[in-house]
Formats: structure tokens, sequence, C-alpha cells
């Protein structure tokens, strides 16, 4: 059954209207999709790739994996890493999504679930936009289809009434759908996933009749370890799911590339300039995170309570672009201490009892006897007051 198309796809040259003044195009857009930002990587990708390609596909696998993982295509072209992690698991996450398994990348906040399911679909189906974003108001009609209630009033039930779902356009176009915060959906919601991708059908019975998936449909949620028990996935619904764990970055080096990484892609974006010798505030905010979430120094010398947060690389992201901000509208130009002191300090104390007295004493007995870190001492010092 064909459904209605009224959304043009990105990458096809198609503008969108803005309303007043000029249409947009994604050049201008504050943060364009993953297909539009890398564009010249995926055609330099799909140009150099002559291995099998599955159905509807725009790259092979090990094409998809390259774009995500990074490497020199033989014309001298740089793909850059979009994660940084083991290559095995991107290889099972591409594996999955090759097969008629659908995928969950699960793991705690601020692994780059999202980051790594946005360009997946990008790289896989050119289209990384028929997203349905979980809450715990997510109606049904978010997965299934809706409906126009002016026609549906006017004419009954019809195809031109229906309105699809981001996993129904994906069912008929035989691209990648992706559904975010799958345990934030109530669970007679999530449900709804168990025959589409069981059945690989989606029944419409007011018409009488059904979506059938064509070859190249597939689907990539993300969890959320710390929502276990919110509304955690029935059986029925996990064992339709190849579960891929995202882990934290493995060393401190992996982490601080991850994070100047993004920086200065947020930092072009939004028409920041690049600080001179950012990396080693970036450096300290990593360690800063790391010994925090570990509970330890980096010498394993000595012990250090852990706050109530989860003090994620996507944290540290936040607070050294606000901090970059900090120092290109108030200050030189330059990262100092003084900048990422007050995001630090937000990042960490969310419990504003327990995790100040957490954050009081990792100041006193590790930043206060640190060589090199006087500076920052001073600045979290006075932030903290």
């Amino acid at each position: 059954m064909p459904v209605p198309e009224t959304i043009a796809q990105p990458g096809s040259g198609v503008e969108t209207d803005t309303g007043p003044g000029r249409p947009q195009t994604a050049a201008e857009a504050l943060r364009p999709h993953a297909e539009q930002a890398f564009a010249h990587e995926l055609a330099a990708l799909a140009a150099a790739d002559d291995r099998p390609r599955p159905a509807r596909w725009r790259l092979s696998p090990w094409a998809v994996a390259t774009y995500l993982l990074g490497g020199t295509l033989p014309d001298g072209t740089v793909i850059t890493p979009k994660y940084v992690g083991p290559r095995r698991i991107v290889e099972v996450a591409v594996t999955t999504l090759a097969t008629d398994r659908a995928l969950l990348l699960l793991g705690v906040p601020g692994t780059a679930k999202t980051w790594v399911s946005e360009h997946l679909a990008a790289a896989v189906s050119g289209d990384s936009t028929l997203l349905v974003q979980g809450t715990a108001g997510t109606p049904e009609e978010a997965i299934r289809y809706g409906w126009n209630y002016a026609r549906l009033l006017a004419h009954g039930p019809s195809r031109d009434a229906l309105v699809p779902s981001p996993v129904m356009r994906a069912m008929s176009r035989g691209t990648t759908a992706r559904v975010e915060e799958l345990t934030r959906i109530p669970a007679d919601v999530q449900d709804t996933l168990i025959t589409i991708l069981s059945e690989k059908t989606l029944p419409v019975p007011e018409l009488g009749e059904e979506v059938q998936a064509v070859p190249g449909f597939n689907l990539i949620a993300t969890a959320n370890d710390r929502d276990r028990g919110v509304n955690e996935l029935s059986s029925a619904l996990r064992r339709r799911f190849n579960t891929v764990v995202l882990p934290l970055p493995a060393t401190p080096e992996d982490e601080v590339d991850i994070v100047a990484r993004r920086v200065e892609q947020l930092g072009r974006s939004l028409q920041l300039p690049s600080p001179p010798d950012g990396v080693d505030e970036i450096r300290r905010v990593v360690t800063v995170f790391r010994e925090l979430r570990d509970g330890v120094t980096a010498d394993g010398r000595t012990r250090v309570k852990s706050p109530s947060g989860t003090l994620s690389t996507a944290e540290a992201i936040s607070v050294v672009t606000g901090g970059l901000a900090l120092a290109a509208h108030f200050g030189d130009g330059v990262l100092r201490p003084a900048d990422i002191a007050a995001g630090i300090l937000g990042a960490v104390v969310r419990d504003p009892a327990a995790d100040r007295v957490v954050w009081q004493e990792y100041l006193e007995t590790v930043v206060r006897e640190r060589d090199g870190w006087k500076d920052f001492y001073r600045a979290c010092r006075e932030v903290s007051a």
C-alpha cells in the first residue's frame, strides 16, 4: 500500500519553506543532518565503493563502517571518524542492519547512541530524518500512523486522510527508521513494534489493508542503561532486536579526542573561534569527569566519591563548548580554567546537598594538591562559594 509523501528528502536539493523571508538551505541550518554535513564524504565513499550492497543501501557494509570509523580512500579523500571506539562494535551494528533483525543501541547517557544511530541511517539510507523521539507521552500514532481529521470527517477513512509515521514511511521506501529513547515510551506503545519487526507488516484495519516493508527496511532504537525499570522492554520486543552496548571511551586519550572533535564541529556551526590552547582545558575536563566517574584518581592513589550524575562524554562536550563561548564573547578567545569552572560545577552538582559535598572534597583533596591546577582550583572555589 503506498502512503502519502509530503516531506522533501534531505540531500535531494529541495529547499524547505521557512515562512516569511526566503527558503532555508542545508548550509544555513544550525545543525545540518548527518547526510548533509558529511555529503562529500558519503559521495566519495559511494564512488570508491565496489563491494556488494544490500538492497536499497547507498553504501556497502564495509563503506558504512569506514564512514563511522574513519579512513583514507584510494583517491586521498580523508573520512573523518564519527565514532571512536572498538571497531567490532561498529561492524556488529552494521551487520545487524544488513539482516532482518532490528538494532538496539544500549548504553549509559552520553555514549553517542543517538550520534551513531543518525550516522548509521545516513550512511545506509541517505536519510537520518525518519525519527520517532521517545517520551513518556509518545502516542501509538507516532509509530503506526495518524489521521488528517479534516479529511477524515469530510470523507471518512481513506489513503488521503492517513498520515504515515516515520516508521511507516521507512517500510514503504525500504529505508532505515530510528526510535530514540525506546524505554521512555509507554510499554503498550512499545509493543506496537512487535508486529512491525517480526512480520514486517503494519496493518491498517480502518482501510482493511496493510503496509508491507520492502527490502532495505530496518529500524535502529536507542535506550538508556539508567532508564531500566522505567518502561523496560518486554521479552517479546527485546527478542526482535540485536543489542549492541556502546561503552564509555576506554582511555583518556580517546575521550579527549572525541570531545575535541565535537567541540570543533560545534564551534564552527556557532561561529566560535578555535582556541589555540583549548586541548589543555579539554584534557582537564576529561580528567575531572573520569576521576569522579571512576571513583579514583588517574594515578590510582586516591579514592574519591562519585556524584549522582553520569558525567558523560556528551556533558564534557557541553562544558567545553560553553567555556569556549565564554572565552569568545567575554574573554580574549583563549579557553582558560575560569571559562570551564562554572560548567563543571553545574555538571557535577546535580543534587545540591550530596553532590556539593562530593565536589568540595574532590577540590580540596585532589585538585588543590595537583601541580599546574592552581588557577583551576581558584576558579572552582570562586564559582562554588
